[in-house]
Order: C-alpha cells, then structure tokens, then sequence
C-alpha cells in the first residue's frame, strides 16, 4: 500500500478556476484562430482577407502569454519552473534531430510522456515554450509559430487529461498513452494544415482553399489538401512517437515521477502558533 501511494506523483501546477477560464479562452480563439475560413461567411469580410493570419498571428502570443501568467500565479514555484526549463530545453534540442525527414521528430514523445506525469495545466505551458524555443533554435520564427505553440499546447495537455494518473499503470498505461501519441500525430498535422491551406491560394486548383465556395467544397478540398501533403509526414510522426513511448517510456515515466516527487511541488508550508512547534515537527 505505501508503495503504491509513493507512486503517485504529485501535480507541479494546481489549476484554478482563473487557470481554467484563460485556457478555455485561448483555446476558443485558437480554434477560430484554425478554423477561420470554415467558420466565416464568405461575405463576412474575414473569409478573404488575406492579413487574417497575421492578426491572429499577433494575437495567439499574447493569449499564451495571458494563460502562462495565469497558471504561475496559481501554483508554479521555481521548483515547476526549472523543470519546465529543463524538460523545454530537451524538447527543443530534440526537435532538429528528425525535422524535415519524412516528420520525423522525436520531441512529440517526450511531450505525450510529460502531459501525461506532469498534467494538463503544465502541459500547454510546456508543449508552447517547447516550440517557441525548438523554434528560436532552428530559425523556424514566422507568422506560423504561434500556431505551432498552440497546438504543441494542446498536444500535450491532451496527455495530462487522460484518465487514470493515479491508478494505470504498466503495460496498459504505455498502450494508452502510445495509442494516443499516433491519434495526437496526426490531429497536430491535420490542425496546422488548415493554417497552410488558407495562405497557399492558387497552388492546385482541386485542392486550394475558395472563399466563394460552401462549405461541404472546401472540406472535400482540405481533405485531399492533406492526403496529398501531409499524408507521409503525419505517419511518420505518428509511428516514431510510438516505436519511442513504448521503447522508452517505462524508464522516462519513472525518472519525470521520481524527480516530481522529490520537488514536492505540492507540498504547503505549516506554521505552528506562536511559541509553540508546527504540527509533526520533532
């Protein structure tokens, strides 16, 4: 029984209602961030403006920003903030590794596996300062980064919000988590698809974004849009996020649960009255 209660590792950051209301809006505008020319009319004025992802472009940082402000306020000591730096700077380091051949990265890995011990709440923290920092590294700056950040978000605090962090364990654990690392692979690709799609008018006249055109069209169009471009780069992702988690995710697993236990980034600090000792003190 002590064992297994040891193995519970504690969350570095408690999320709060303030917590929970700026993710939900930074996702909300994320998704009309995405989803703009689905979403807009086409005589809203929006659906063909070709300055629209810049705006959003501009304004996803700050959300970020607001969402990152939020969470430290409501639990993330330097203890959570150092191991956000270390866990960041390896997922940065990770990244040139595979990029640009057929997806492969490996980064996406350590992301399912650190949402998963660390939580949601550390997660989207993570998985945004992660890119932000893979990108300033490999010179990959440009309108399309914040977009990055916000689904490398999702992405990982997808992980924290699967069930049974206390209770599942093993074998089943790794299967789950393996399994939602290829399903996570490929809604990563599809979601930054919709952001390149908008801003290549022109390219293949099957398969290009038009305004002027209902809706049902322009799925059929961003469907093929993907089969044709992403296709190969989404599986490659999808099986190296795989083949590493179940390779090596029984030893990272234990090593993030250790170091987080021994942070006790949720322990709280106890004063005793005046003149007398703190509770359990010796």
């Amino acid at each position: 029984m002590r064992a297994e209660v040891r193995e519970r590792a504690p969350r570095p950051v408690r999320l709060g209602p303030k917590s929970v209301a700026a993710l939900v809006l930074v996702s909300a505008v994320g998704v009309v961030a995405f989803g703009w020319p689905l979403l807009a009319a086409a005589d809203s004025g929006l659906a063909h403006a070709q300055d629209a992802p810049w705006l959003f472009a501009a304004l996803l940082p700050l959300l970020v920003a607001v969402v990152v402000a939020t969470i430290s306020e409501s639990g993330m000591d330097a203890k959570a903030v150092a191991m956000l730096g270390v866990l960041a700077a390896v997922g940065a380091a990770l990244r040139p590794l595979g990029a640009g051949t057929a997806g492969l990265e490996p980064m996406f890995f350590l992301m399912v596996l650190s949402g998963r011990v660390l939580g949601p709440g550390f997660g989207f923290v993570l998985g945004s300062v992660t890119m932000f920092a893979s990108a300033l590294l490999t010179g990959g700056v440009g309108p399309w980064m914040p977009f990055q950040m916000l689904s490398m978000g999702w992405f990982t605090m997808g992980a924290g919000l699967l069930p049974g962090p206390d209770r599942l364990r093993g074998r089943a654990e790794l299967a789950m988590l393996a399994v939602y690392g290829a399903v996570a692979a490929f809604a990563y690709g599809t979601i930054m698809n919709l952001y390149g799609w908008t801003i290549v008018p022109g390219m293949a006249s099957g398969i290009s974004f038009d305004e002027n055109d209902p809706l049902h069209e322009n799925l059929v169009r961003f469907v093929a849009y993907c089969l044709t471009t992403s296709l190969g780069w989404d599986l490659g992702r999808a099986v190296l996020t795989v083949v590493l988690t179940l390779a090596l995710g029984p030893t990272l697993l234990r090593a993030l649960r250790r170091a987080t236990r021994r942070a006790a980034f949720d322990a709280r600090a106890v004063f005793g009255e005046p003149g007398g000792t703190a509770p359990g003190s010796s």
